[in-house]
């Protein structure tokens, strides 16, 4: 916890005053939390059980059908923190002067992890290797402005989608008015991040494109010039590039896709549930708005 005598900008005791009050909420639950799922744990282990002794080819088939994931609220409870995959994504999780993780998503996390009563760590993962770190437990969730795409649901268990976002083209500011409609993208070079949703709207769209390790290194291809244009997540657009910004001189253009962020458990993780119920008492509570505004992406806020 920050200590207020150790806060000087006026824009960080706003955001410590927000995220107390979201702790202050989610505390009661979290104590909630803890006992519902200590009674599912020990329903299941008394069912299972039961289930031994009446039929041993039951509950032999029962455990092998079984998934570590089943128990994820029990796995991160004894080692004491939930251990959150994120990349370098303005708003959503971004280093602080001081080397700290703060973002729309990182100040979610952290307040989610101590409903559980347990610390968050973030581990700045490869985001095209963010299924495999999570199956590998290298990490518990991928919460990272990530888009709720076919491969993702279809590999990870998400949460209810919390924020509207779009794939957007990002280009100097001097040509943009040349690049309006699809059929005028088709000579330009495209820096994507490799495995991302922006990735997907350049290969769907039959654009040119190269892939780098993350959408912050795709704006750096264009202002090195080894790419004419990026496509990247609107919300970061709108907080890398432009008046004010280091990339003063790129701009937004056009947007090729609308999408949807959630965050990615293990699949039949008993984790989201609680999430999902996290995300409905935040947002009812107005904390979450309240977040999502301290970074300026409350427009983008879905109801819950």
């Amino acid at each position: 916890m920050y200590h207020p005598d150790d806060i000087n900008t006026e824009k960080e005791q706003k955001r410590v005053r927000i995220m107390k009050k979201l702790l202050a909420l989610v505390l009661a639950a979290g104590m909630v939390f803890s006992m519902t799922a200590c009674g599912s744990t020990s329903d299941t282990v008394s069912d299972a059980s039961s289930a031994g002794t009446e039929d041993s080819v039951g509950s032999a088939e029962a455990e092998e059908t079984s998934s570590d994931s089943d128990r994820d609220l029990a796995y991160i409870t004894e080692k004491g923190s939930l251990v959150v995959g994120v990349t370098d994504f303005e708003p959503m999780d971004y280093l602080d002067e001081d080397g700290n993780w703060i973002g729309f998503d990182a100040d979610m996390a952290t307040a989610f992890a101590e409903s559980l009563g347990v610390k968050v760590e973030f581990v700045e993962i490869d985001w095209d290797n963010k299924i495999l770190e999570l199956n590998n437990k290298s990490i518990d969730c991928v919460w990272n402005g990530m888009t709720l795409t076919d491969e993702v649901t279809s590999s990870m268990e998400c949460s209810n989608a919390y924020s509207s976002n779009s794939q957007v083209v990002v280009l100097s500011a001097d040509v943009a008015d040349q690049y309006t409609d699809l059929d005028s993208l088709a000579d330009l070079t495209f820096a994507v991040e490799s495995g991302s949703a922006g990735e997907a709207a350049a290969e769907d769209n039959g654009l040119s494109y190269t892939s780098v390790s993350s959408q912050a290194s795709a704006l750096m291809e264009i202002a090195a010039g080894t790419s004419d244009a990026a496509i990247i997540d609107l919300l970061m657009a709108e907080a890398m590039v432009g008046e004010g910004t280091s990339y003063d001189n790129l701009t937004t253009g056009l947007v090729l896709v609308d999408e949807e962020y959630g965050v990615g458990f293990r699949q039949g993780s008993d984790l989201v549930t609680l999430l999902n119920e996290f995300f409905e008492q935040s947002y009812d509570d107005g904390t979450m708005t309240e977040i999502a505004a301290e970074y300026g992406i409350e427009d983008s806020i879905i109801a819950q």
